[in-house]
């Protein structure tokens, strides 16, 4: 466990940023690094083709087989098998790159290879390998030959491809489908303010009205596209991060509970222990044992 929760910047030096690296290499060169619980400012996408390594996105362990595409969200916490015993690729990119237009952006924040409200995305390859696979020797290929004019627009286009194909097969391979509609497109801006303000704004009302809706219309959505509430949805996102920093990091219990917004530390254990049926300082010390 550390001070905190190491946070990677996506590389530096590189023309266009998205790359596409080896999980042996990247295994050799930061092994002490990515066993440990981290965070990226930037989405991956594992191809998994050898061994059947265990990788772990917030407490939840991914069992993978060999020919898996796994897909992990930019600031995730998440950390590699320790075991080594296994390779593939890794396709890291960043918004930067991906996104030219408003609907670059769009697409980015509601596919559900990273916005899947149910689930860690996996997809098996072996029922639909040629087509994926395909398309990412093709990247390979475009970042290993010598740049020009139409480079970044050619890796571009077929990033997007990929992600698209990607997203269909997802759906085919048991995706649990969340109605499309007005329920559906306000649960997730609702998840993209909640992501950037949750420690600090716990109102759901002020949230509705950022969102130029009622409060009631928000509950309504929620309970439609995810059976929540907008209420247990903040106090979810709550929970997740104050475990994160109590099971990766060396902050205090104190410490923690002031970060996410409480005023008084007693009552962000009671807060916790009321959502997770164990004080803090108990779930702390679990995971520190571990």
């Amino acid at each position: 466990m550390t001070g905190i929760i190491k946070t990677y910047d996506f590389k530096s030096g590189l023309p266009n940023e998205i790359e596409v690296v080896p999980i042996s290499s990247i295994f050799l060169a930061h092994q002490a690094g990515i066993i440990q619980p981290h965070r990226a400012d930037f989405y991956h996408i594992f191809w998994f083709t050898r061994g059947n390594p265990v990788h772990t996105v917030d407490f939840e362990p991914i069992p993978i087989r060999p020919d898996t595409l796994l897909f992990i969200n930019k600031n995730r916490v998440h950390f590699f098998d320790k075991s080594g015993d296994y390779d593939g690729w890794m396709l890291l990119f960043t918004d930067a790159f991906f996104v030219q237009s408003p609907q670059d952006m769009e697409f980015l924040h509601s596919t559900i290879l990273f916005h899947d409200l149910l689930d860690v995305p996996t997809i098996d390859l072996n029922e639909t390998r040629a087509n994926l696979i395909l398309v990412i020797e093709q990247i390979q290929a475009e970042l290993a030959s010598q740049q020009d004019a139409v480079h970044a627009p050619l890796l571009r286009n077929m990033l997007q491809n990929l992600l698209m194909l990607a997203d269909r097969e997802r759906r085919l391979q048991g995706f649990s489908e969340i109605k499309k509609g007005l329920d559906l497109d306000h649960t997730l801006t609702f998840t993209e303010l909640l992501e950037k303000q949750f420690t600090h704004q716990k109102a759901v009302n002020s949230y509705a009205a950022q969102m130029g809706i009622t409060e009631r219309r928000l509950q309504q959505a929620t309970a439609a596209a995810v059976g929540k509430t907008p209420k247990q949805m903040v106090e979810e996102r709550i929970v997740l991060e104050a475990k994160r920093l109590l099971a990766h990091s060396n902050q205090s219990v104190k410490e923690i509970g002031f970060s996410l917004g409480f005023d008084e530390p007693t009552n962000f254990v009671r807060f916790f222990r009321r959502e997770n049926g164990q004080t803090p300082m108990a779930f702390k010390q679990h995971y520190t044992k571990e």
